[in-house]
């Protein structure tokens, strides 16, 4: 697949061929959303944590006495049907984090990125860079390349003054190229990366050897 690489000024300069192997990928949607809900259960902290009733700081002195009030027998007020006592059931810290083999997971980075890349939505550049930390020029670049979208910027090494400028946009992030992950990619419209992200995106996404077809749709 041929895509235009264009500069900063939003002008064509040239055409690029995408790796067939990263983005003419066979889809598996399904791959993709157990790499989703991997990640963003990976992010969840599991520290929610309720109080039992024998946690509960109430007097032990028993509410009434046993007979002769007409009322149910009662003996402590960390009963969870009193305010104030314990919770039935409540949450306790726990780990939420699920496990999935990398080659899994990079196949579903290949399946978005082929998504992304038939719907037109990856834009290449001969480079990116900015003398300056300076957002108002990054928001120009974007506005040439990507009409409004939310984009992800992908870079092969660390760029200080690109990553200052995206910063502050609410609807941008700059990852490195080898940081791609699948929350980032689905979360953002546009994928805007340089020639250098193309080549260290190719390297970092080349195929495994492992069959995926027992995780194929059905037709």
């Amino acid at each position: 697949m041929n895509v235009s690489i264009f500069n900063m000024a939003g002008e064509e300069v040239g055409t690029v061929e995408l790796p067939e192997s990263v983005f003419e990928a066979k889809i598996n949607r399904g791959l993709m959303h157990q790499a989703l809900v991997r990640q963003l259960a990976n992010a969840r902290q599991g520290t929610h944590k309720a109080k039992g009733r024998s946690e509960v700081n109430r007097t032990t002195a028993k509410m009434y006495r046993q007979k002769g009030t007409g009322n149910a027998r009662h003996g402590s007020r960390k009963a969870p049907i009193f305010v104030g006592g314990g919770v039935a059931h409540g949450p306790k810290p726990r780990s939420y984090v699920k496990d999935m083999p990398r080659k899994m997971r990079r196949a579903a980075l290949r399946s978005a990125l082929t998504i992304k890349a038939s719907n037109g939505d990856i834009v290449v550049l001969d480079n990116l860079t900015l003398d300056q930390p300076k957002t108002k020029d990054m928001v120009a670049v974007f506005d040439r390349l990507a009409k409004g979208s939310s984009v992800l910027v992908l870079l092969p090494e660390a760029n200080e003054n690109v990553d200052k400028s995206v910063r502050n946009l609410p609807n941008a992030k700059s990852i490195r190229a080898t940081y791609l992950n699948i929350r980032d990619l689905l979360g953002h419209e546009k994928v805007v990366m340089p020639l250098s992200s193309l080549e260290a995106l190719n390297s970092f996404l080349a195929v495994e050897s492992l069959d995926f077809t027992e995780f194929d749709e059905e037709e």
